[in-house]
Order: C-alpha cells, then sequence, then structure tokens
C-alpha cells in the first residue's frame, strides 16, 4: 500500500513523503531513500525502487528535499528560487527531521527500530553524513556517491563569489538552475567538519554498502574507490556494477529496469537482510 504524506520542518519547509509498503510498518525495518542533486523522489526509477523494495517486506520512505525545485507538481522543476538556495546542510537537517518522523511514529506505529539509508548521488552523501552522526542508524548504501562536494574550480568559485550565483545547466529539461552563494559559503564553513566525507567514512561505525557503475561520467569510479579506501573495511562491500552508468542504466521517464539495475536492487537488499 502506498501513501503520501505532507509535512512542515521547524524551519516551516514543505516536505512531499511517499511511503511504500504500509502494510508492513508494523514489523518491518524501514528503508529512506534520498535523491540527489537535480533529483526528485518520483525521478525515473523512484517508484519502481519503492514498490520493489516493499515487495521485499520493507517499509519504503521517499521524499522530496524542500529546495531541490520540484514544487506540487512533483515532477517538474518550478520552484527554481528554492533550488537557489538550498545548501548541503540544510539537507543534512531535513533527513534527519524525516528520521525522526519515523521514530515519533509520524507515519503509523512501528515495532521495528532499524532504519537503513539509501542515497543516490549527492543523495548517498548526504545519507553517509547524516549516517555517521545518527546513531538511529543501522546501515547505509551509497550509490554513485560522491567523494566530495567541492566540484568547482578556483575560477568558477571567483566568478561565484563576484556575481552572487552560479548557474548550472539541466540538460534534460534544458533550463538554467542557479545556485546562490549560500551554497559555496555553507561549503566552505563546514568543509572540516558537517560536511567532510573523509571524517564521516573514518569515524562510520556501522555496516556501509558502497555500489557504483564504471562508467559513471557524472561521478567517476574513482570517487568510489576514494570512499572505500576511507572506510572501515571490516563493516564496508563494494560492488563495481560492469557496464552501468551513473543512474545505472535508468531514465527519465522511466523505461523499465535493466539487468544492471537489478543486480544492484538485488545486492542492496541482500545487504539489509545481512543486517536485519
Amino acid at each position: 500500500m502506498i501513501q503520501n504524506f505532507l509535512h512542515y520542518t521547524v524551519k516551516q519547509n514543505k516536505l512531499n513523503i511517499t511511503a511504500y509498503g504500509m502494510e508492513n510498518i508494523l514489523t518491518a525495518p524501514c528503508i529512506i531513500f534520498v535523491h540527489g542533486f537535480k533529483g526528485f523522489k518520483d525521478w525515473g526509477f523512484g517508484p519502481y525502487i519503492g514498490n520493489y523494495f516493499s515487495k521485499k517486506g520493507f517499509l519504503v520512505l521517499f521524499f522530496n528535499f524542500s529546495h531541490n525545485g520540484v514544487g506540487d507538481s512533483l515532477t517538474e522543476f518550478t520552484e527554481l528560487d528554492k533550488f537557489a538556495q538550498n545548501t548541503f546542510s540544510l539537507e543534512i537537517d531535513e533527513l534527519e527531521e524525516v528520521i525522526n518522523l519515523y521514530r515519533s511514529m509520524f507515519f503509523g506505529k512501528t515495532n521495528n527500530s532499524k532504519i537503513f539509508l539509501v542515497g543516490h548521488s549527492r543523495g548517498a552523501a548526504i545519507s553517509l553524513l547524516t549516517a555517521s552522526i545518527n546513531e538511529e542508524i543501522s546501515g547505509v548504501a551509497l550509490w554513485s556517491c560522491v567523494a566530495t562536494f567541492d566540484r568547482y574550480s578556483e575560477r568558477q568559485k571567483a566568478q561565484w563569489r563576484k556575481k552572487g550565483f552560479f548557474d548550472v545547466f539541466n540538460t534534460r529539461t534544458k533550463q538554467a538552475m542557479r545556485l546562490n552563494i549560500s551554497l559555496l559559503e555553507d561549503l566552505e564553513k563546514h568543509r572540516d567538519g558537517l560536511l567532510n566525507i573523509e571524517n564521516a567514512l573514518r569515524k562510520l561505525n556501522k555496516p556501509l554498502f558502497i555500489a557504483h557503475g564504471d562508467q559513471d561520467l557524472a561521478v567517476p569510479i574513482k570517487e568510489a574507490e576514494q570512499i572505500y579506501e576511507w572506510s572501515d573495511k571490516r563493516f564496508t562491500e563494494f560492488s563495481k556494477i560492469i557496464g552501468a552508468g551513473h543512474t545505472f542504466n535508468c531514465k527519465h521517464p522511466f523505461e523499465g529496469s535493466n539487468r544492471k539495475f537489478d543486480l544492484l536492487l538485488e545486492k542492496t537488499v541482500n545487504f539489509i537482510n545481512n543486517i536485519s
């Protein structure tokens, strides 16, 4: 059973949340999926994942970050002003709120305390950082994870500071999507603390699953290898998906799954089942 929820954060930002597998909520572990940059909960493989994991016996929560740019249409970037104001720290705060909603029985009564984070790309890094500071998380799965948020040249940063914004182009929607200086300031303020991925990995004391396509052009496989190098090998599994790209050969609108993606899902479920 699928059910939609609406939640206003402590900062009065709106979170649209979809729960898959509500019939499992009483006894099942919870999986929270975290979308990435220019992503949203209903992007491409989102609903497929929700149905897949729920059929495996889990409660699965998908949500849109309040400043991901997608409004009430749920599939179109209609809030570019909010997208421009987004920060990494805000996303960590909002993921924490979704975790707390589950723990406080917002979605319904549960007798299972296990929570797993599954994140894609930038959302994978947000998941990792959150898991490193939240004791409620039982394990985290990283799909196509970035090894750093600092993905801009010094020349780009100089122009960013001079203009007060930086534009990125969405090749799918043909939209120029602005990032305000607040994102760069957030990164620079917290680069050695909250947003330091290496530090988060070195102190992560829980199971970690890393999956990455060796044909990923957006986030090269070397970033996954770096993440694995920083991780505690006693708790870490690294799966290189041969022949897969950044979204594991899935598209938006969704055109169906494929062997690479189904292999990823199978490996992720096995990782979670081995813990739960």
